[in-house]
């Protein structure tokens, strides 16, 4: 099969890979319909030492059941699926908990411990698949194209924003403060709407994107950065954002939250972190009696409560994609992510 490899900074192949194949009696096949590139995707692409073999990425994507293990019994055999970006049991604590992300027995796409390998292809083994894999009834490959990208939000942006609102605590008259115009944060601002929010404001600078905000239901946008940035949000928030949701991961738009979030308010950080240390003193977080929260999107435990508004129309997350190619284009996805080209791009294998 045909299947994106990431082998240096910059270099990304697609290349001829081994077919999956059922492995244990708990897997699934799955033959990819849609997957996309993540901004996350982006952090190994501008870092990643060479390796002469490359490594396997992608962690999005929604398909077909080609086949099934004997213990899978909750997918069958031409069964339209999500897959969340977390493999999980279902059934361990953290599964209980609704914290799939700490599964116990599971992991990430592209993990060598778990032996799973990138959605960017035209195939993926799917441990776990009974705790993983959503199925979608009278969905297939044959759908309206926008809805498929709506379903594919469903895999991580849209969790993930979703996760941003609902760790913050958003309800029906926040004011929340989003940071970040990439598809996560335009998703937070649409889930902060959902939730009930009364004045959201996007911090963005790239029009098309704050545009869609809006439409998503940003009240403002805020196009400056650091101190400017800082005092507009402020200002438009009277004083402070009691929630500020952080979509980038960078150490920029950390200390922008600090800066916005007032006195006993809530930063909530779904970016994934490009640095491992930040300020969370008495200056800074604990004086001020701040929470900071977040984290990886348990996005399983979200797919079935979001889906009805996905499938009726209601809802329509996957405007966040602007671009769709072909799975040999997956490298020319990756350089338009990276220069700001393209917001999200969807690859169609």
């Amino acid at each position: 099969m045909r299947a994106t490899y990431l082998c240096s900074a910059g270099d990304v192949r697609v290349i001829d890979a081994p077919d999956p194949k059922i492995e244990k009696q708990g897997d699934a096949l799955v033959r990819v319909v849609r997957a996309c590139v993540c901004g996350s995707d982006l952090h190994p692409y501008h870092s990643m030492a060479p390796s002469a073999q490359g490594t396997s990425i992608g962690h999005e994507f929604i398909g077909v059941v080609e086949e099934t293990g004997a213990e899978v019994t909750t997918v069958g055999t031409g069964d339209f699926v999500i897959a969340p970006f977390a493999v999980s049991c279902g059934t361990c604590e953290f599964c209980r908990a609704c914290l799939q992300t700490s599964c116990v027995n599971g992991g990430f796409w592209n993990d060598a411990g778990l032996g799973t390998a990138g959605g960017q292809a035209e195939a993926v083994r799917v441990p776990l698949a009974d705790g993983t894999l959503v199925k979608v009834p009278g969905i297939s490959e044959a759908t309206d194209d926008a809805l498929l990208a709506s379903l594919l939000t469903l895999s991580d942006v849209y969790g993930t924003g979703w996760h941003a609102a609902v760790k913050g605590g958003v309800t029906d008259g926040s004011t929340v403060t989003v940071i970040g115009d990439g598809a996560v944060g335009l998703l937070a601002v649409l889930s902060a709407k959902q939730l009930g929010a009364e004045r959201i404001v996007l911090m963005g600078r790239h029009q098309a994107r704050t545009d869609l905000g809006r439409e998503f239901g940003a009240t403002d946008v805020v196009a400056e950065r650091g101190d400017e940035g800082i005092a507009n949000a402020r200002d438009l928030t009277d004083g402070g954002s009691p929630i500020v949701l952080e979509a980038v991961g960078h150490m920029p738009a950390y200390d922008q939250a600090v800066g916005i979030v007032r006195p006993g308010g809530v930063i909530s950080r779904v970016g994934v972190p490009q640095y491992e240390e930040a300020p969370v003193g008495f200056g800074s977080l604990f004086g001020p009696n701040i929470t900071l929260t977040g984290g990886p999107a348990p996005a399983r435990a979200y797919i079935e409560p979001l889906l009805p508004a996905v499938l009726d129309g209601s809802v329509q997350p996957g405007r966040v994609f602007d671009r769709t190619v072909a799975l040999d284009q997956t490298p020319a996805a990756y350089a338009a992510m990276d220069n700001r080209e393209a917001l999200k791009v969807m690859v169609k294998p």
